[in-house]
């Protein structure tokens, strides 16, 4: 006799090949499934491109009810909506962008039963009338996407999150999936604390993206290091650069434009209308490169955007981690690439100096920093860094990073660092004055410049003490100095200031181990990921012809709907009948990510391009 779990994995698995058109599931996908639809409580942590959103969808299509899923994503749901209308499945969503007969017809269809799933942005469970709304019908789960929003020392912090524990309190037998793809231990116990899911399963995938290759390089000049990378590495590929300032996203779209690269701007400055714009011309044209600050990108579904560039650096692990991991949702090899200099570190050291918020909020923020400029300034592989920041042991050397593939040198610096810090303090003790790093890297240089001489710097014992090193490496120096917090910045102007531990250095009680930056090879594209995940396999000439054929038809599909291309197929699907080349639908429903919705839709339009190839 077979027990009712069994009856209800047997129907999700039904779901799966009949409405998403996949064989079998990924990773725990099926646990946390059978969770939910057995009406538990869920906490999943997964990387972008794992396959989150199947871990609720799947359960909304099995259990009786509407999911109601709450999403900070308003730009998005639309595409969300339609993406999921295309296999076949009844979504809608309310919020402030639609007029009141939309909102009244998609109300009536959730009264109705005749919705699936229910899209809602946080800000709306703090109105009387959705809650009204929701009293009125039958739930059958609350999922809550991006639920690191959650987190009031987070890198994407919405205060509407904070009121989402009365789900629980409101709804106590609905059961609730939070969902999210980025959060440290102590980030997943404050999720849990805050949404009264502490009593949930946790389900905790690896945070490895092994299609990614990680790089960081020293900052010189970043828009043309920028442009050197998309020509020689990215020609023609959608990609995401972010920049910390608006002024620098303008400025960095104009550059790459002028230098032939199709680019946009994005950032909170730009009116909705623009951001929409804009938004929806990266999600539906090939090629394309957005030129973004953080407001871009959280839910953004494309799968193949090929690289994430940083042309400052970010304030935390968290927040890299976020941002590289929308490069390669589709498992093809992706670049994740960061320009690091000095005045980086200046920069994010006078902001958190400057910062609103009490001593506590300050000290979060320096140790969010001080983790990612150890993963800047590390000689070991990037990756495994990287996983170790998350609690998940980082193996051996992954070969897929700038680390593993040119090994950086460390060095023995302490002289250097007595050196640099001895100059700092004969300024500030002998003359009483401070300076930024230019002026001290002068003065250790032996320059004599107007500066220096005017302030008679070069009457300081130090002058010209420091010659064997150039002025690069003396700002690696600095930098990194200012990385293991040897030394500070002070004030509007970035002077340097000695710390408590400095004395350490200058007494001679503690060795400074530095990085010295490798020469960098043109181009790493060519090297191969070693213990990556496999990939969907190059194609054969003849495969690639007909690849570009299903492209072209997808591409026109899509804007004949007004839909990006992969709410049609994503490029590993149309890779897979390429290759498989299927002459009959039978054969075609055998591809992964062809279901039934979409074998009935595409399904003699694609065999008909098949005949023409």
């Amino acid at each position: 006799m077979t027990s009712t779990t069994d009856v209800r994995i047997s129907a999700a698995e039904q779901v799966l090949r009949r409405v998403f058109g996949y064989d079998a599931f990924r990773g725990f996908q099926q646990e946390v499934v059978d969770h939910v639809v057995d009406g538990g409580d869920a906490l999943v942590l997964m990387p972008t491109g794992g396959g989150k959103s199947l871990c609720y969808q799947i359960p909304a299509l099995v259990r009786d009810g509407v999911a109601v899923v709450v999403s900070p994503l308003i730009a998005l749901m639309q595409d969300q909506v339609d993406a999921l209308t295309a296999v076949g499945v009844r979504a809608g969503f309310l919020n402030s962008t639609q007029d009141l007969a939309a909102r009244r017809t998609v109300e009536a269809a959730f009264l109705a039963g005749e919705l699936d799933l229910l899209y809602l942005a946080p800000e709306a469970l703090a109105s009387r009338t959705t809650l009204h709304l929701l009293d009125r019908g039958r739930i059958g789960l609350f999922a809550i996407d991006e639920a690191h929003c959650v987190s009031q020392w987070g890198h994407d912090f919405r205060p509407d999150y904070l009121n989402l524990s009365m789900l629980h309190e409101r709804w106590p037998g609905v059961p609730r999936i939070a969902l999210t793809a980025t959060a440290t231990s102590a980030t997943r116990t404050e999720i849990a604390t805050r949404l009264r899911l502490t009593e949930a399963r946790h389900f905790v995938a690896s945070f490895d993206r092994p299609n990614i290759q990680y790089r960081i390089v020293p900052k010189r000049e970043p828009r043309k290091q920028l442009l050197a990378l998309l020509r020689d590495e990215h020609p023609g590929d959608a990609g995401i650069v972010y920049c910390l300032s608006r002024a620098s996203v303008e400025k960095t779209a104009e550059f790459l434009v002028a230098n032939g690269v199709p680019a946009l701007p994005y950032h909170a400055g730009l009116d909705a209308t623009t951001r929409a714009t804009h938004q929806q011309r990266f999600l539906r044209e090939d090629g394309l490169v957005m030129v973004a600050t953080i407001a871009f990108g959280m839910g953004i579904d494309k799968p193949d955007v090929r690289f994430v560039a940083h042309l400052d650096l970010p304030k935390s692990v968290e927040g890299y981690y976020q941002e590289t991991g929308r490069a390669g949702r589709d498992g093809l090899p992706s670049t994740a690439w960061l320009a690091y200099g000095l005045q980086d570190v200046v920069q994010q050291r006078k902001m958190i100096e400057t910062s609103e918020g009490d001593l506590a909020h300050r000290r979060n923020l320096a140790a969010h920093l001080d983790a990612m400029l150890a993963l800047c300034e590390t000689v070991r592989c990037r990756r495994a860094q990287l996983l170790e920041y998350f609690g998940q042991p980082g193996g051996t050397a992954c070969g897929n990073c700038d680390t593993c593939l040119n090994p950086p040198e460390s060095w023995d610096g302490t002289v250097a660092a007595q050196k640099l810090l001895s100059t700092v303090y004969r300024l500030d003790r002998e003359r009483n004055q401070r300076f930024g790093a230019g002026q001290c890297i002068d003065i250790l240089l032996g320059r004599t410049t107007d500066k220096v001489t005017q302030h008679r710097h070069d009457a300081l014992t130090v002058f010209g003490i420091g010659t064997e090193l150039g002025e690069a490496e003396w700002r690696g120096v600095v930098r990194q100095l200012l990385a293991e917090g040897l030394l500070a910045v002070e004030g509007d102007y970035g002077t340097l200031v000695l710390t408590d531990t400095s004395a350490e250095v200058l007494g001679r009680r503690r060795t400074v181990m530095l990085r010295r930056e490798p020469e960098r090879p043109a181009s790493t594209r060519s090297s191969k990921p070693r213990g990556a995940a496999t990939v969907v396999a190059e194609l054969d000439p003849a495969a690639t012809a007909v690849f570009e054929r299903l492209r072209a038809w997808r591409a026109t599909t899509a804007k004949e709907q007004g839909v990006p291309a992969y709410v049609i197929f994503h490029d590993a699907t149309l890779r897979q009948i390429a290759t498989d080349a299927p002459g009959t639908l039978d054969g075609l429903s055998r591809v992964s990510g062809v279901g039934e919705n979409k074998l009935a839709r595409y399904g003699e339009q694609i065999l008909a391009v098949l005949t023409d190839a």
